[in-house]
């Protein structure tokens, strides 16, 4: 079994980036931004699962921020 992506919600984005990004050493992927619906998605993984991220699109954490 491969786990495609983790949602995590998040009530401010800035903060849980930064915990992610900053403090984890996560790097941001992609992002989606949806202003008709008001919400963000942030895809993180780990460095060393970069090219793999955007290969296969995992795995990945997606922070869900609206």
């Amino acid at each position: 079994m491969q786990y495609l992506h983790t949602m995590i919600r998040s009530a401010n984005l800035d903060l849980t980036l930064d915990f992610f990004i900053n403090k984890l050493g996560l790097k941001a992927v992609r992002r989606y931004d949806n202003k008709e619906s008001k919400f963000t998605l942030v895809f993180l993984c780990a460095p060393d699962d970069l090219n793999n991220s955007l290969i296969n699109k995992a795995p990945l954490i997606k922070i869900t921020y609206n």
